[in-house]
């Protein structure tokens, strides 16, 4: 391998959004940060099937629902 054109490869702590965590290496941040997850595969309804409600982040959701509300009515 070529000398410093690769990232730092390096320790970090995962946590899951049910607050488990785990260490895993990753060229995130550096060495000992924490990565924190908002959506896992725990929350995600691609894994879930879609039984549990997604976060409304900054109400990107509601904008959305207002938005479209009556596009499909019949």
């Amino acid at each position: 391998m070529k000398a410093e054109i690769h990232p730092n490869y390096h320790s970090i702590k995962v946590v899951m959004t049910d607050g488990t965590e785990y260490i895993t290496r990753s060229t995130y941040g550096k060495e000992g940060d924490t990565l924190n997850l908002d959506i896992d595969s725990k929350s995600h309804p691609a894994w879930t099937g879609g039984t549990q409600q997604l976060l409304d982040r900054g109400g990107r959701v509601s904008r959305f629902q207002k938005k479209f509300s009556g596009l499909l009515k019949k």
